[in-house]
């Protein structure tokens, strides 16, 4: 007992936390909903059901509790994507097991495929609907040095953590705010000129974003409190912003 004890420490030590949170991730589905052409909102419909895009967003992240070799290794790398200083994705490109990106494209074909079943296209599309959110938190795009942040160590508002852990969840909960709160918060901030300049629905622009916010977001000390999250909020916000439009370009571009 005690060495399985040890084994699931370590695990939990190098595994990669989950981007944005629950929160984070259902705030990005819910602003997607009504942005759907109904072509597209029928589709989804066809796959899931009554299940909206809010309800599917953290359903990768709660399948990494599943023991099966499929959750614990060929699905983990699929998280984020690396891009280090100065590089750009398509210089670099994907490890062998792929990554964030690649399952994006792996997926689309799957959604696209009249002959795929039905539970496939179920795990593409929620799966989908997690990766566009998570391309859209800065420190999934990580730099290949500190695994996305997870190896900086902070203490954030007097609690002992990391720099990932802040970005996927603390700065967003801080705020005491529910998902279909901070969601309507946000929607109503989202101009039908920024709707318009936002749509795109290519990854690598989403990445590129990330990676140039990402190195701007270290801190200079181990503790950060109330002024670093005066500073990052407004990155946060528009960060879940731009991921609810594009998630809807993207699903929409899926679709038509």
């Amino acid at each position: 007992m005690r060495v399985s004890i040890v084994l699931i420490l370590v695990f939990l030590a190098v595994s990669p936390a989950n981007a944005w949170g629950p929160v984070g991730h259902r705030v990005t589905g819910a602003l997607a909903q009504p942005l759907l052409t109904p072509k597209t909102a029928e589709a989804v419909r066809a796959i899931i059901g009554s299940e909206t895009l809010a309800e599917a967003s953290t359903w990768p992240d709660e399948m990494r509790s599943d023991p099966a070799p499929f959750w614990q290794h060929t699905a983990s790398p699929w998280h984020y994507v690396t891009v280090p200083e100065g590089k750009t994705y398509a210089e670099v490109g994907a490890p062998e097991e792929g990554d964030a990106y690649t399952a994006l494209q792996q997926f689309a074909r799957t959604l696209r495929d009249p002959s795929a079943s039905l539970a496939d296209k179920q795990l593409a599309l929620r799966f989908t609907v997690h990766l566009v959110g998570d391309l859209h938190q800065p420190l999934h795009v990580g730099n290949g040095q500190d695994r996305g942040g997870n190896q900086v160590k902070v203490n954030f508002m007097r609690e002992d953590t990391n720099l990932h852990s802040v970005w996927d969840s603390k700065l967003i909960e801080r705020r005491k705010l529910s998902y279909s709160e901070l969601a309507a918060f946000l929607a109503r901030r989202i101009t039908p000129e920024l709707r318009q300049e936002w749509s795109t629905a290519d990854p690598l622009i989403w990445m590129a974003e990330s990676a140039e916010i990402r190195d701007t977001i270290y801190p200079e000390g181990a503790t950060i409190s109330w002024d670093y999250g005066y500073r990052s909020d407004p990155i946060v916000d528009q960060r879940l912003e731009q991921a609810g439009v594009r998630l809807a370009a993207y699903l929409n571009e899926l679709f038509k």
